[in-house]
C-alpha cells in the first residue's frame, strides 16, 4: 500500500511515518515510480508505535520495542526492559508536571492583587 492509505488506515501523517521510517520502525520498498510501498503488517507496526507514543514513550524509547512491535502490544504483558523504559519516562513527565505547577503557581502569585 501507498504512504496515503496506510496514513488514513492507522490515524497518523505521512509526514510521521516518513519519521518512524527514518528512525528505522519501519519500512518500504520503492515502486518503479518512487513512491513508497508498504506491507499490510506495517497496519499494526504503526498501530503499536502511535500506541507507546500516546503513552508518553519517545520515539527512541520506542526504538527499544522495536522486535515486539508487530504483535498485539496492548494485550501483551510487558517486559521487564519495557517496565523499566515506561517507569524511567513517567518520573520524566512527573517531574516536567511538577516544575509547570511550580511555574504556574508562581505566576498565579505575581497576578495576584494586580488590577487589570
Amino acid at each position: 500500500m501507498r504512504i496515503g492509505e496506510l496514513a488514513r488506515r492507522t490515524g497518523t501523517t505521512a509526514r510521521a511515518l516518513r519519521h518512524y521510517e527514518q528512525a528505522g520502525l519501519i519500512t518500504s520498498v520503492r515502486a518503479a515510480n518512487g513512491y513508497r510501498m508498504y506491507d499490510t503488517a506495517a497496519v499494526a507496526r504503526v498501530s503499536n508505535i502511535r500506541y507507546l507514543l500516546d503513552a508518553g514513550l519517545t520515539l527512541d524509547d520506542v526504538t527499544a520495542f522495536s522486535a515486539c512491535l508487530d504483535g498485539d502490544m496492548p494485550a501483551t504483558p510487558p517486559s521487564p526492559r519495557g517496565l523499566e523504559i515506561a517507569r524511567e519516562r513517567l518520573a520524566v513527565l512527573e517531574a516536567r508536571i511538577a516544575a509547570q505547577t511550580a511555574a504556574r503557581d508562581r505566576l498565579a502569585a505575581a497576578l495576584e492583587g494586580v488590577e487589570a
